[in-house]
This record gives C-alpha cells, structure tokens and sequence, in this order.
C-alpha cells in the first residue's frame, strides 16, 4: 500500500533522452535508462501475472510459483542461486502483486550480465519438483498463517475481499490455506509455460549500461517463444462495491480499522488529485488526520492514508490502530474529517502546500537506479508513454480547485466507504 508517497510516475526530464525500448521478435519488451553518475545497475523481470488472473481454485498460484523459481534451475541449486550474486556484493529479490510478477537484482555495473544470466535462468528454466514443491507449500502455509496473526496486515486482506465482494481484485495474493494445499507442480508448469514467455515479458534496466548491449544480452539468454495469451494483462473493472461497515472478532491489544472506497485505474487522470488529497489527508505529520487523530485527539499511535492503483480500479482510503475503547471515538473522528474533506476540498494554501509536497517526493524517487528501475517498468506494464519529470510537474501544478473538489466529493465522502473493524469487543 503507498501510504506517503504520491504513487505518480515520472522520469528525470533531463533523462527522458536516456531512456531507450525495444521490443524484441519474441515480443519481450525491453526497456533501459542510462544514469552516467552512478557505478551500479538494477535490473528486472517482470511478468504479467498476477492473483488477479487466478480463479478460487489455484488462488496462490503466481505466488507458489515465484517462490518456487528459487528452488533450483537446470543449471543452479537453490544455494548456487542464493549465492549468484550475494557473493558479489549485489542482492536478488521478487515479489507478487495482483497483476503482475516480478524479479530484480541491484549490482555492480560490471555484473550485469551476471545478473541477467541469473534473472533469464530463474525464470525460463526452473524445475518446479515434486519434492521442492511439498517444502515450499509449507513455508507459504507459515506465510499465510503469520498473516493471520498481524493483525494490519489482516485487516486489509480481509477490506479488500469484502469492498470487492467476489472481484479478482479481493483476491488474496498468498491464497488460501485450502487453495495453495491442492496446487500441483503440473498446475505450476501449466502456468509458467503459458505466461513466462514472449509479449508477456518485460525486461528493464537502470544504471550504468548501454542499451544495445542490454538488448543483445537479453536476445541471447530469454529464447523465448511469443505467447499466446492475448492480453493476460485484462481486468474488469469491479461492479457492486460493497459499502457501510462490518466488525471482525479478534483478540488483540488494538482494534485495527480500514477505511477504503474502490477509485479509478492507474492511468485515469483522476490519479492526479487523488494523489494530492491523499497526501493532505493522511501523507505524513502534517496531515489532517495525523495532527487531529493523533495530536490534538490522541486517539492512536497509527495512522495514514493509503492508495493503490491497478489497470481497472484502484483503492483509497484510511488505516488507523487505536485501543478497543476508542475506536468508535476514531471512526466518527475519522469520518468527520472524510466529510469535511468531501464537502470543502482543499483550501487555497493546503493545495499549495500538498503539491509542493507531492512534486518533492516525485523529484526524491529519482534518486535510486532501484526506484528509477520501478517507475521504468511501470510505464510499460500500464502501457503509458513516458513523461518527464517536468511534464508529471506541470500536472500536479495544473490540479485546479475545481478538480480537487469534484474529486473530494466523489471519493472521500465516509458514505463511499467500507469501513471494516477487526479486534475485541468494546469494553
């Protein structure tokens, strides 16, 4: 979940000439930018495949699967992998979403070919055995089951599938206990061969490189065949959002409470102004529900506001931990702040603060070859041309009150709200 952060894409404008794509004849879409300063590199994989292209049944499957390409390849054991390219001070990482899959390591520019060799084995070659498959089921069993015992990790799993009452957005990224026991590794093998190839690919690299040799390294070592899934990428858009409250029994010191209301997609032009109320609701210290929540209430230690966006919808709203004998106190405090928002916007020195914020975080997420890496590869899965740090500023500058009121009204009303509680009984 961004809770701070303005979840706004850009690229350094000095840059955009530094930024380069090919699309490969095997539909492998490869992306690069070059950043002279720095001496390392990181690169990824990213597939489009995540939780919200599996059904109930193999619900945990794109997950099951990226943890299972470190288990071992035809050419590398699982230690070998482990210590590819730790042993050369660099890092290997992955990690599941609801709509894509993801592989990325962060080296010393000299290693990158090293670094892709590992990434292109990971991912087009891995056993997926029996006997691997029965151990690692259980580390993700040991997954789920932490999760159901932290409880803010809990309550947004549980918000989540009750807001989108049966759409493959509620859908938990790890599955369920149930699911992930019955997954076989011919389901596994099933999935890999059909997603992990070809125009389902997104290959993307920032540092310290050059394109044309990234491009011929990746032709050499991602023979890959195109796939033949359309677009494995397609979501629909939820129908049916579910609203008011619900109460989930737990026994915790804290009741932990979501608000959230189902938004546009990532590249709705919406993005913008939600970005900013966002930010001026919950986006740190000086935020409306910090200071009034927390400061002048002190009804929490916790508290922020959150946004995620995806290709169909998105979601926005609120988190805050606070002890069962206040949380009612929260709620209404919390929701009075979401009416006065809904009903008067942002006034004329909170815009400007909030987009000076805003465009301050957007200019500190350049900083990284990690960071620049991300948002490189954000424009290929979303599909948007790229935009330079100076167009992604002229867009926050050009919010109008107009914009932000039409958008507070719309989204940040407490009746657009699902508001779900999760912990003890009020004393």
């Amino acid at each position: 979940m961004s809770r701070t952060t303005s979840g706004l894409t850009a690229v350094s404008s000095d840059d955009v000439e530094h930024i380069l794509e090919t699309r490969l004849t095997s539909g492998i879409h490869v992306l690069s930018e070059y950043i002279p300063s720095v001496r390392s590199a990181a690169v990824g994989v990213w597939v489009r495949q995540g939780s919200a292209h599996e059904t109930d049944s193999d619900s945990g499957v794109s997950h099951l699967l990226e943890h299972m390409v470190f288990k071992g390849t035809e050419r590398r054991s699982a230690s070998e992998i482990a210590l590819s390219l730790e042993s050369l001070g660099g890092f290997l990482d992955a990690y599941t979403t609801r709509e894509h899959t993801s592989y990325q390591a962060r080296v010393l520019d000299e290693h990158l070919g090293k670094a892709l060799d590992v990434l292109a084995d990971l991912t087009l070659a891995p056993l997926l055995s029996d006997n691997d498959l029965e151990l690692e089921r259980e580390v993700i069993l040991e997954e789920i089951a932490q999760v159901q015992d932290t409880p803010d990790d809990l309550v947004f799993e549980m918000h989540s599938d009750q807001l989108w009452q049966g759409h493959p957005y509620g859908r938990s990224i790890l599955g369920t206990k149930t699911s992930v026991s019955q997954l076989s590794s011919d389901k596994l093998r099933q999935l890999h061969q059909r997603t992990y190839r070809g125009n389902n690919l997104i290959v993307a690299a920032a540092g310290n490189l050059c394109h044309e040799e990234l491009v011929e390294a990746v032709s050499q070592l991602f023979p890959t065949q195109s796939s033949d899934v359309d677009d494995v990428s397609l979501v629909v858009e939820p129908e049916g959002i579910k609203h008011g409250d619900a109460f989930v029994a737990r026994t915790s010191a804290q009741t932990h409470i979501v608000f959230g209301t189902n938004v546009p997609g990532h590249c709705h032009p919406d993005r913008y102004p939600l970005a900013l109320l966002s930010s001026a609701l919950g986006g740190g210290m000086s935020s409306r529900l910090f200071q009034k929540i927390r400061e002048e209430m002190g009804l929490c230690y916790s508290i922020y506001a959150y946004q995620s966006f995806y290709s169909a919808a998105g979601i926005s709203g609120v988190y805050v931990a606070t002890r069962p004998t206040t949380a009612q106190a929260a709620v209404e405090a919390i929701s009075t702040e979401l009416s006065t928002l809904a009903a008067s916007g942002l006034t004329a020195e909170e815009l400007d603060k909030t987009k000076r914020q805003v465009k301050g975080q957007v200019m500190l997420s350049l900083e990284s070859p990690g960071s620049r890496l991300h948002r490189l590869a954000s424009f290929a899965l979303h599909k948007e041309p790229f935009v330079g740090l100076d167009g992604v500023l002229e867009k926050i500058d050009a919010v109008s009150f107009e914009e932000i009121q039409r958008v507070a009204e719309m989204y940040y009303s407490p009746d657009h709200h699902f508001v779900l509680r999760l912990g003890p009984e009020a004393i």
